[in-house]
């Protein structure tokens, strides 16, 4: 997403500066590389980075494929940096933003000073960097969900960090895969990131290597009809395929399903093994192994000198907010949006991408590479293209919005782009970022 923004802006012949906290492009995709985006390689490259990689001679991978974390990161995030080239800053991790000699309180001359961004460089070296916008595409990544049902670590879950995980598990690393072979896991978590973990524990229990590999299911709502998402009539068709594979691992007994259970506690029996307590006072008892899936939340903490306006519940743009809302919309549903719903008091700035979307969970690449143009345009002084609609979303057939949901507003598209552009090993997976929505989540680059 942050290199896609670099693209738009050398379009727009704005220098942009990318700020890279890993050591290489699209670090954080790499640590999900074993999964598969639900976007196909032709909705997961954004237009302006096709059009800056086309006189490399680089061609777009076949466009009905899905592509797994690490071949979009081999063959398109990293050939982006290497056309960027020296614009894309790797091992620098942002640790501040503010304005140039304003800290959160001051009025006087605010909108007048530059922004100033504190980096920490691998070696250890601090220095910073001055831009008149910034946008944060830094993602949700490094930020899970805990386990407990409050939205704060269970009693204990910190203590047992030994045994959890908030991550699907590589089976095909063998250190991993003996980390599960044969044990009993605690599946929390009910979007597609939990059907992903279930459907690749019930592969293991069927291997020869697996014999006696159980899940358990912890879902902190009932079963319905729609607990397995749209299966054969969801409009992407590889998160249904997911939720289907998820049933037939509860249906064929390679999962167990416990509901309403909202963990309270992870303690310890004395055996060592996990025993997790629910808020009512049920425990399940004999659990080897955790792995939670309950959606990200943003890092906003080296943005505490900015002027941000969030949505209390979703911490997403104010404006944005209503238009995702999981409780009314799945990702079909929501609403082209731009530079407009993604501005905020503090003029300049921008969260794209994953990170724009706050706690929700319903994201595609596409909404993304829709945000990108119009912010781009924005700070270019277009104010006609930045709010042009072009933006045109797979619609769910089994996650309609309500006929109550939020009214429609003027249509936008947006993505980011500017001067300083900040990427951490943040960036969220597509099949990590499920929270346990009403939708079960789209949760796309």
């Amino acid at each position: 997403m942050s290199n896609g923004s670099a693209a738009h802006l050398v379009d727009h012949g704005i220098e942009p500066a990318v700020l890279e906290a890993g050591p290489t492009a699209g670090a954080a995709v790499q640590e999900w590389a074993h999964l598969l985006l639900f976007s196909t390689w032709g909705e997961a490259i954004d237009p302006a980075a096709e059009k800056l990689l086309a006189p490399t001679g680089w061609t777009t991978p076949d466009e009905g494929t899905y592509p797994s974390g690490g071949e979009w990161a081999e063959k398109y995030l990293q050939p982006l940096a290497d056309v960027l080239g020296e614009r894309v800053r790797t091992g620098a991790r942002v640790t501040g933003v503010s304005r140039v000699g304003r800290d959160r309180i001051v009025d006087a001359d605010r909108e007048a000073q530059p922004f100033v961004v504190h980096v920490t460089r691998t070696d250890g070296v601090e220095e910073r960097l001055f831009a008149r916008a910034v946008i944060d595409a830094s993602g949700t990544w490094a930020t899970p969900g805990p386990a407990g049902g409050s939205g704060l670590p269970a009693l204990g879950e910190r203590a047992a960090a030994d045994h959890v995980t908030y991550r699907v598990p590589d089976l095909k690393d063998p250190a991993v895969r003996a980390r599960y072979a044969g044990r009993r896991t605690a599946v929390i978590g009910s979007g597609a990131s939990a059907f992903t973990a279930l459907a690749y524990l019930a592969d293991l229990a069927k291997a020869d290597d697996g014999t006696g590999t159980k899940a358990v299911w912890i879902l902190r709502r009932g079963l319905s009809g729609s607990t397995f998402g749209g299966g054969s009539a969801d409009q992407l068709p590889a998160r249904g395929a997911l939720g289907l594979a998820a049933k037939a691992a509860v249906d064929d007994g390679h999962a167990d399903a416990v509901t309403g259970f909202r963990t309270e506690a992870i303690e310890r029996d004395a055996d060592g093994r996990l025993v997790l307590v629910a808020e009512d006072g049920r425990r399940l008892e004999n659990v080897d192994e955790v792995i939670v899936l309950t959606g990200f939340r943003p890092d906003l903490s080296f943005l505490s000198e900015i002027r941000l306006g969030l949505d209390d519940r979703l911490q997403a743009p104010a404006e944005l907010a209503p238009l995702i809302d999981p409780n009314q919309h799945s990702c079909g549903t929501v609403y082209p949006h731009g530079h407009r719903e993604l501005a905020h008091p503090e003029q300049g700035i921008y969260l794209v991408g994953m990170k724009s979307y706050g706690r929700a969970p319903t994201f595609l690449a596409m909404t993304g590479y829709e945000q990108v143009p119009s912010i781009t345009a924005a700070l270019a002084g277009d104010t006609e293209a930045a709010d042009r609609v072009e933006l045109t979303l797979p619609k769910p057939e089994y996650a309609e919005a309500p006929a109550s949901s939020t009214p429609p507003k003027p249509t936008r598209t947006a993505e980011a782009a500017a001067p300083v552009q900040l990427t951490a090993p943040t960036a969220t997976a597509p099949d990590a970022k499920v929270e346990e929505s009403a939708e079960g989540g789209c949760c796309d680059a």
